[in-house]
């Protein structure tokens, strides 16, 4: 109810009576007093006038908390319910727990810190405190297990055009917002990585249990370890301004909720396709294709409806590249 609170006093630029709140949210004056004063507790000036009710007067200039993300979903069923940790070891870890526990589609693994993060190929991923988002979200789709890859490229697609709907909303956009795809999962900025994307499913032969969509986003400066800082960047860093996290992962959310009702309709990236391709950074140059037996090179040429890679090879044949049996980098480097 304190989001739903403080969504409504956000919208409203007066007072909103006390009454109005009971009345909406079927709640007695008491539950609403007590709301506001939690709400006040995290940072919120909320004033309280007698007959007249209450208003919101500013926030805290970091309010990413449960209350400040809920309050922000414009989605359906993304982010609903939200559960927020302070800390935990993945947030991909406790999204499996949750799932294998009866957690619905949409339930969102939100932490503020995570000790043991991961990212794709067993590598650890840099999880500070204060600094980034770290999320996951629950899925139970009905389609066929060698459908869920492509999911990873649906996420991909949609944290791309929530941090550009971002950016935008801050007075940066066009080519100050540059922002690419590394195929099939990486966000990068001036050639470096701020987004992460980690699938994991459990599934029987014909059947998705659930799949898990774990995002890890870059977010404000910070000092990367010797081993990424030459590749990694944050979105503070590359654009020169303060985004809320809140806000940032909201606006994820809604164009996932879009773009995963367009796959499901086709169940391949038909209608995604264009869209991606459009932000795809390997797109048009030679890239090393490392496979489980070897490597190769070629020159990728977009992806096809199934999400695979198109590398056209020196004497004219193309492959399709499944990404979940290999990677893709730079000839020249990361990108």
């Amino acid at each position: 109810m304190k989001a739903k609170i403080l969504a409504l006093l956000r919208e409203r630029s007066g007072f909103v009576s006390g009454q109005e709140l009971c009345e909406r949210f079927s709640v007695s004056r008491t539950a609403v007093w007590k709301a506001v004063h939690q709400l006040q507790k995290e940072g919120y000036q909320i004033e309280a006038v007698q007959n007249r009710g209450y208003r919101l007067t500013a926030e805290p200039e970091e309010d990413y908390t449960q209350s400040g993300l809920v309050s922000r979903l414009q989605t359906q069923w993304a982010g609903r319910p939200t559960k927020f940790y302070g800390e935990l070891g993945s947030t991909n870890t406790q999204a499996k727990l949750e799932a294998e526990n009866g957690a619905g589609a949409g339930t969102l693994i939100v932490a503020e810190r995570q000790t043991a993060g991961r990212g794709r190929r067993g590598r650890s991923w840099s999880s500070p405190a204060g600094a980034n988002l770290y999320f996951t979200l629950i899925l139970r789709p009905d389609f066929a297990p060698d459908k869920a890859s492509m999911l990873t490229l649906l996420m991909a697609h949609a944290a791309a055009r929530g941090i550009a709907l971002t950016l935008e909303k801050a007075g940066i956009g066009g080519d100050r917002a540059a922002l690419g795809i590394k195929w099939p999962n990486d966000l990068v900025a001036e050639g470096r990585k701020v987004c992460g994307i980690l699938t994991e499913m459990s599934a029987e032969r014909d059947y998705i249990q659930y799949v898990v969509i774990g995002v890890g986003v870059n977010v404000r400066k910070q000092k990367f370890s010797a081993e990424i800082a030459d590749r990694a960047a944050s979105l503070e860093e590359v654009y020169g301004c303060s985004l809320s996290r809140c806000a940032l992962l909201a606006e994820i959310l809604a164009q996932f909720e879009s773009d995963y009702a367009a796959f499901c309709e086709t169940e391949d990236l038909s209608a995604l396709r264009e869209r991606y391709n459009a932000l795809l950074i390997n797109r048009g140059r030679e890239v090393c294709v490392l496979e489980p037996g070897g490597e190769y090179r070629g020159v990728a040429d977009g992806i096809n409806d199934a999400g695979e890679l198109l590398v056209e090879l020196a004497d004219g044949t193309v492959r399709e590249v499944f990404a979940g049996e290999v990677s893709v980098r730079g000839v020249y480097g990361y990108v």
